[in-house]
């Protein structure tokens, strides 16, 4: 994974709530293992018109919100099955922050495992933001992990919370075997200690 640094970037607004993961990425997309190349199907069937063509009239094909890295967006965000498909969508077409007032939490913790991050903020806030946006479409917001702060051009700042523990995976880009094989030294004296004990078990 790539850490997450501070960036300024633009803010596309997608104003919906109860964002389910078959509209994020759906099931005809998921024949692939890796987690690449699904950027181009995400929000297929509200993105694209029955010819293929982009529709004008879903947000995300705004040109002003091109190479948006943040994604602000109502309820829910999330909800429906589990596949981690939907956060590799979302990553592959280049966001990497999520601002909403909540998440599905199977698709909340999947954020974390791929260079996401989803940022909670209150209903008042959110309104802020999405009317910030919404006057001044592309806008720039600047997101700054490390201090946990969002600071907006309209003076929409605000801090955020986050698990210290996914902060500091999120910042040196560790997914979960990342942060497994950072004790890997403790991981092999422990093999080796266990095979000196109960060397049966070792037997091929």
């Amino acid at each position: 994974m790539q850490p997450y640094e501070k960036h300024q970037s633009i803010a596309a607004l997608m104003n919906r709530s109860n964002v389910d993961t078959d509209q994020i990425i759906a099931k005809q997309f998921l024949k692939k293992v890796e987690r690449t190349g699904f950027g181009i199907h995400l929000f297929h069937d509200w993105r694209y018109l029955d010819d293929g063509t982009d529709n004008p009239e879903f947000e995300l094909n705004n040109p002003a919100f091109k190479g948006a890295k943040i994604l602000v967006t109502g309820d829910n965000f999330g909800c429906g099955s589990s596949r981690e498909h939907a956060p590799w969508a979302i990553a592959d077409y280049g966001f990497n922050t999520i601002i909403s007032t909540s998440y599905a939490d199977i698709f909340y913790n999947n954020c974390f495992k791929n260079s996401i991050l989803p940022i909670v903020v209150d209903k008042a806030r959110l309104t802020d933001l999405m009317q910030e946006i919404s006057a001044n479409q592309g806008v720039q917001f600047t997101v700054d992990l490390k201090n946990q702060q969002v600071k907006t051009p309209g003076g929409n700042d605000f801090t955020f919370q986050i698990d210290p523990f996914r902060k500091e995976n999120l910042l040196k880009g560790l997914d979960d075997i990342g942060s497994t094989l950072k004790n890997i030294d403790q991981i092999d004296a422990y093999e080796v200690q266990h095979k000196q004990r109960y060397p049966w078990l070792w037997v091929s």
